[in-house]
């Protein structure tokens, strides 16, 4: 399988902070010199990445809201794919994550929970339908394209004080297994990621920073062990407590998927 070392130009979006930036940044001193384009919210963290980092021209920006509504995604999506009709790779890296009490569901709040739904499931389905036209093309030439996708050890086994979060992400998991089938023939690779607990601004909201400090994987090593991943040309990328689950739980799901998808399509031609 093609590997991110094939890669020429790529899409970061949730890359102005964690484990966004850092892929981002890594991919960017690359031997093969690819062309990373950190994509976000705040454009004052895109402008402080661009100092801060670009040193030979081949770090771009673009402002990005994964929650915009639908007819704006689409237009911010076809809006780079013009300004870069070389993209052959979008990761998708933006996320949220909310604590909720369903033992207390008064005090549940189901915007926060439409939020993040769509944050990190919904709108990375949106994206992927609006990208996909343009790397089926591409990928008809013979260059290969790629998806990267974040998903998380709690899309394995969940956690159940993020009940949401990981629905949110196992159903991503699951969404990534079925296109990494389907697309394999069009020559777009599907690549799944799934952290452990990863030292992030992810959880600072919640107030717990340092005490999740003492357990989780710190950043620059997750970083080392994913783009190790990425380079190997694997299709799913489990670091550290993911992997265990991985293990444990997932060895051979997508061997069983590609299989089913087959008997589908061998008796769809057989009617």
């Amino acid at each position: 399988m093609p590997s991110i070392t094939d890669v020429k130009c790529i899409l970061v979006i949730g890359s102005t902070a964690g484990i966004g930036r850092a892929l981002a940044l890594n991919i960017l001193a690359l031997p093969t010199k690819p062309t990373v384009i950190v994509a976000g919210r705040r454009q004052q963290r895109l402008d402080e990445i661009i100092k801060a980092e670009n040193k030979d021209d081949r770090l771009r920006a673009v402002r990005f809201d994964v929650n915009a509504d639908r007819a704006t995604l689409k237009k911010s999506v076809d809006e780079v794919v013009k300004q870069y009709p070389e993209l052959d790779a979008v990761m998708f890296a933006s996320g949220v994550q909310q604590e909720f009490d369903f033992t207390k569901p008064e005090s549940v709040d189901l915007d926060k929970i439409a939020e993040e739904l769509n944050t990190n499931y919904t709108s990375v389905v949106n994206m992927t339908t609006f990208f996909l036209p343009h790397f089926i093309q591409l990928s008809s030439s013979g260059r290969p394209s790629f998806i990267y996708a974040i998903t998380s050890s709690l899309s394995i086994v969940s956690g159940p004080w993020v009940p949401c979060y990981c629905a949110s992400k196992a159903a991503l998991r699951s969404f990534c297994q079925s296109i990494h089938v389907a697309l394999k023939d069009k020559n777009v690779h599907v690549v799944e990621i799934l952290p452990p607990l990863v030292e992030s601004e992810l959880h600072d909201h919640q107030g717990k920073r340092e005490a999740l400090s003492k357990t989780w994987m710190p950043l620059d090593d997750f970083t080392e062990k994913t783009m190790a991943g990425l380079r190997s040309g694997a299709a799913e990328i489990p670091i550290g407590q993911a992997e265990t689950y991985h293990k444990q739980f997932e060895t051979g799901k997508l061997e069983a998927v590609a299989k089913q998808y087959e008997q589908r399509k061998a008796a769809e031609k057989g009617n």
